[in-house]
């Protein structure tokens, strides 16, 4: 049995990051190498920016935003019951944006209630969601709306989700996230599309046919990562979801380890819950293409189990001196730092076109698999408890680390 777990410890990130290299290949030379689809219509998009204590980031996205080269839009900023100044700043904006749309409520209730009170007020049949402490790039939306448009698509386009960029880059833990989020999650996001079904929508950049949501109920507002639940309720209803990666989103990013283990435990507990209020998908074989995307998570957490438990092995074995136990692994921590190298250089070749400056941060992708990597598989295995826990009140937010410095 120590065999077959310590196999699968050694072979799941191995030729897990094979299969991402693969798709996100198949992904650029597919999707990314041709021209962007035309812009046939200019539909009204509104723009939706939750807040929640943003006094020194809203002015900044509401400014960047107010700068996007796409004729028809609107921005609705709502305000979660911030603690702070964030209503007075909102509100003295107002006269110098005539886009700016604002809707304050006093008390917190959560991202996704804020975003569904935006839906309720907003003129658009798209809804684009961006975080406040983030912006889409000018062009973004001439790249997002042609998925809605296009007739070739019909309306199947349930959501397209952009391409999230750093934009703090002072600190090493802020470009470890710069390279995790091209080598990673960029990675996996064009292998998901080629495969079919997106796990996720970016929550920080993504847009959302207005009938679709309606279709699915949309967000739950009991969960702690909406994104991640609306997502998985538009796939149910088989609507489609693309990746954009010419729409990129300039974020902010957590520069202290608390503001990150924060972040992560928040992302955890939203994957547990979404295990626990979906595995109802194996009763119908027309929700097949997301067997694939719900046993990779399962997998994922016995992955972290199971490697926890062959540390605790080694550092018995190192306590007992046992060289023999020890040294078989040296080859294969080596094997996967290649492997994982691989991975950041091809998600980095595959990126670079949207971030010149990307390869100047490569450096820091060292320290991923060394200590982030390991750091995140303790975060899932002590959010474990969420796959038990049902959460019956509204999903509210507290101040998160914006990495300002």
């Amino acid at each position: 049995m120590l065999k077959i777990i310590e196999l699968f410890v050694f072979w799941y990130p191995a030729i897990m990051s094979v299969f991402w290299m693969v798709g996100a290949i198949i992904f650029s030379i597919s999707n990314e190498r041709k021209k962007p689809l035309p812009l046939y219509e200019t539909p009204m998009v509104s723009i939706l920016v939750p807040c929640f204590n943003e006094e020194e980031t809203i002015e900044k996205t509401v400014q960047e935003l107010s700068r996007i080269e796409y004729p028809n839009y609107e921005i609705i900023a709502i305000n979660d019951g911030s603690s702070d100044h964030t209503s007075e700043v909102i509100n003295q904006l107002l006269p110098k944006y005539e886009k700016l749309r604002f809707i304050d409520l006093k008390q917190n209730n959560g991202k996704a209630n804020a975003l569904y009170l935006g839906l309720i007020a907003a003129r658009g049949e798209i809804l684009m969601g961006v975080d406040s402490d983030s912006y889409i790039m000018p062009d973004a939306l001439n790249y997002i709306v042609p998925h809605f448009t296009n007739p070739f698509n019909g309306e199947r386009v349930g959501a397209v989700t952009g391409n999230p960029r750093v934009r703090n880059r002072n600190s090493l833990l802020s470009k470890i996230q710069l390279c995790e989020y091209s080598s990673i999650i960029s990675l996996i996001k064009r292998t998901q599309r080629i495969w079919g079904k997106v796990m996720t929508v970016s929550g920080v950049v993504v847009a959302f046919r207005k009938r679709a949501l309606l279709d699915c109920r949309l967000w739950d507002r009991d969960m702690i990562t909406e994104d991640i639940g609306v997502t998985w309720k538009l796939e149910k209803k088989f609507w489609d979801i693309r990746y954009e990666p010419r729409a990129l989103c300039m974020m902010l990013v957590p520069e202290t380890i608390k503001g990150l283990l924060k972040q992560r435990k928040r992302w955890a507990t939203g994957g547990m819950e979404i295990l626990r209020r979906h595995g109802n998908i194996f009763q119908s074989w027309k929700e097949r293409r997301l067997f694939f995307i719900y046993l990779e998570q399962i997998f994922s957490i016995l992955w972290s189990l199971c490697w926890l438990l062959m540390v605790v092995l080694l550092l018995i074995s190192w306590i007992r001196a046992d060289d023999f136990f020890v040294f078989p692994y040296i080859w294969k921590s080596l094997f996967l730092s290649v492997v994982g190298i691989i991975q950041f250089s091809v998600a980095m070749l595959l990126d670079r076109k949207y971030d010149r400056s990307l390869f100047k941060n490569a450096l820091a992708a060292v320290w991923y698999p060394f200590l982030y990597w390991y750091i995140n598989a303790l975060i899932v295995i002590c959010s474990l408890p969420a796959l038990l826990r049902r959460n019956k009140k509204l999903a509210t937010w507290d101040s998160p680390d914006r990495g300002l410095s």
